[in-house]
């Protein structure tokens, strides 16, 4: 059947006109919306498999495993840069690929790491690269959103791009929000029988959003990743089945096998910098600990972005060269910045909240005979990360789309500068506070503030989040959005791995307080950028 004449049967769509109202109302609607409700579930579950370290490590705490505080941060940063790394590949791919062929393969792949950490989550004794292994795997998760993020701005006119973008982003950030519900309480059941392996004991107590789980408690931990897979399989069927490719877009995709051809090429090319930055950043034994975070980062971007230029061939060679001309745009390095102040932010914390409220209200700090602080004693009324913690990724997942709509209103740039003037203040407070608890022989006095004030960054980053799309949708002509909105995302996930790191080694430090205040100076600067590119008088693009 022609799919000119009946594109929603087609899996790829020959004709697609969203800026024409007629063809809009008629076709396009339909097939665009479903392709959004298909996406939505299948990056919820991206982010969930990316994200689902920052609640194994805390378990991991509580059930005793053999590895430090440190060890176990590492374990969120590697995931954060993995995924952080998969993205700048992501970026690219529905160009080169099809939108359908893209989101079906890289759902299908996140059954490997759910596997596979359940595996490793059975057995303490291995060593510490093995559950790195699977915390870099994770990754995969991490790079579904700049695929996801770049196919949907395709099929929506630009005056709904800060709507479409925000319901597929901010829902998709539910997956945030999903996994710290679910993981803790799958923990709780032997959900697959015999097949699921033996149960372990809590040496600590742990918890989930109803309360507390005491010492002693039956765990499933390997449950955190093998419960994924209840839900990965029907969706992958769903996404092949019910999205499309765009021909207008996706001119040269080839067989779906080319294609899947050409996504696991790039996403293997993608690992190499990212095992090469890893390997020279992390302490020994794991690596070298040759360089410090601040060169990791940029050292991993360079080299992923000249591996896809130098390692791509054929069709894919020219393809890639028309998408890296977006480097030569100023608006893309401004936005850029702008978005790892709102993404980066929410992603950072999420990763990084459950372990510090863990070390920071979990022990009571008392000064020796010398007077330093020690923070060794285990305090009893001490809240359960996962009790709390999901509930920062909630709110700022539930605002995204709320941000979006209002920018499609009043403009993205002008809710940009309104809530990075917030997060600027309430960075400075959240530090002030997280002070004062790791002085104190009883921190929990201090949880209530500490927690509305990281709901009010969450609520902060999520409506910014929305604002930041709105704004690269409607500055970008519908060619090179995509890759930009891709390439955005990609810098910005270096969150998660930025804010467990610096967190950490501010905790370790005894100083978490300095974490937060470098994160409002970067909050600060970034207000400026946002006011001089887009605000201020003669501004380049006002107030898109």
């Amino acid at each position: 059947m022609n799919s000119k004449n009946n594109p929603a049967g087609a899996a790829t769509i020959q004709d697609w006109r969203p800026e024409d109202d007629a063809f809009w109302e008629q076709t396009g609607k339909k097939i665009a919306y479903r392709n959004l409700w298909l996406s939505v579930p299948a990056l919820l579950c991206g982010f969930a498999i990316w994200g689902m370290w920052g609640i194994i490590t805390v378990q991991m705490l509580n059930l005793g495993f053999p590895f430090t505080q440190a060890e176990l941060f590492t374990l969120t940063a590697i995931a954060g840069i993995s995924g952080a790394t998969m993205r700048i590949p992501a970026s690219f791919l529905i160009r080169l690929a099809g939108g359908r062929n893209v989101i079906f393969l890289t759902t299908a792949m996140l059954l490997a790491p759910a596997l596979g950490t359940g595996v490793v989550l059975q057995h303490p004794d291995w060593p510490l690269w093995t559950f790195q292994l699977m915390a870099l795997w994770s990754g995969v998760g991490g790079g579904n959103f700049a695929s996801s993020m770049s196919n949907i701005s395709t099929f929506f006119p630009k005056r709904l791009q800060g709507t479409a973008l925000g319901l597929n982003a901010g829902l998709g950030n539910f997956g945030v929000t999903t996994m710290q519900i679910v993981i803790p309480l799958v923990m709780t059941v032997g959900l697959f029988g015999s097949f699921g392996g033996e149960p372990m004991t809590l040496m600590k107590d742990s918890g989930w959003i109803l309360g507390k789980i005491v010492a002693g408690t039956p765990t499933w931990i390997q449950n955190a990743g093998f419960a994924w897979v209840l839900s990965l399989v029907p969706l992958a069927a769903l996404c092949w089945w019910g999205m499309n490719n765009l021909k207008t877009v996706s001119a040269d995709t080839g067989s779906p096998l080319v294609a899947f051809g050409k996504i696991i090429y790039l996403y293997t090319l993608a690992f190499v910098p990212a095992i090469f930055m890893l390997y020279l950043y992390l302490p020994k034994p794991t690596g070298l600990g040759l360089i410090s975070m601040w060169v990791a980062i940029p050292l991993d971007i360079v080299c992923a972005l000249l591996m896809m230029k130098l390692a791509a061939f054929g069709a894919m060679k020219e393809n890639v060269a028309k998408q890296f001309l977006i480097f030569r745009d100023k608006h893309t390095w401004a936005l850029t910045a702008l978005y790892i102040v709102t993404f980066g932010s929410f992603i950072g914390f999420s990763m990084a909240l459950p372990l510090a409220i863990t070390v920071i209200f979990g022990v009571c700090h008392l000064p020796d005979a010398t007077g330093l602080m020690q923070h060794v004693l285990k305090n009893p009324n001490a809240p359960s990360a996962l009790t709390y913690a999901w509930i920062g990724p909630f709110v700022g997942a539930l605002v995204r789309p709320i941000g979006g709509w209002i920018s499609d209103k009043v403009g993205g740039s002008i809710v940009t500068q309104w809530i990075s003037a917030v997060m600027v203040v309430a960075s400075c407070a959240v530090g002030y506070v997280m002070m004062q608890a790791y002085q104190s022989a009883t921190p929990e006095q201090y949880f209530l503030p500490f927690m509305a004030l990281f709901i009010l960054l969450f609520t902060a980053s999520g409506i910014g989040n929305g604002s930041t799309f709105r704004t690269i949708g409607v500055i970008f002509d519908r060619q090179q959005a995509g890759p930009v909105l891709g390439w955005t995302s990609a810098v910005a996930a270096y969150g998660a791995f930025i804010a467990p790191v610096v967190i950490g080694q501010q905790i370790k430090a005894a100083t978490p307080q300095y974490a937060m205040y470098g994160f409002a100076v970067f909050y600060a600067l970034c207000l400026l950028l946002n006011w001089w590119f887009y605000l201020r008088a003669n501004a380049y693009v006002k107030n898109p």
